[in-house]
């Protein structure tokens, strides 16, 4: 048991929850994870507002999942680019290649 809390686990303002894939203890505040501050329009703040009561979602759980997903979208734009990169390097792989292409193309259905 975590030091200063009971054997039975009750503790004004400290709780169990369940976060990042297992169980944390919450001494303090609501939220397991960093805190940040950050400024944003008031129209945008309305609109993420509404949007996370019509999805019964915490305001931090609805920045949290954009962010995610926003780092997600911008990280297979890197993918991307890192394979078209390797592709530039690689050439167009001479004659033979391009032969066989031309070959592989002209017997595909468009």
């Amino acid at each position: 048991m975590p030091q200063g809390l009971p054997r039975d686990g009750r503790s004004v303002g400290a709780w169990w929850t369940f976060c990042s894939g297992h169980c944390c203890l919450v001494a303090s505040g609501y939220t397991c994870g960093m805190k940040t501050a950050i400024s944003i329009p008031d129209d945008l703040f309305d609109d993420a507002e509404r949007l996370a009561r019509a999805q019964k979602k915490s305001r931090s759980r609805l920045y949290g999942d954009a962010v995610r997903e926003y780092v997600a979208r911008h990280s297979a734009e890197r993918v991307t680019e890192t394979l078209d990169r390797v592709c530039a390097e690689a050439g167009s792989g001479g004659a033979f290649t391009r032969t066989t292409a031309r070959r592989t193309l002209e017997r595909s259905d468009w």
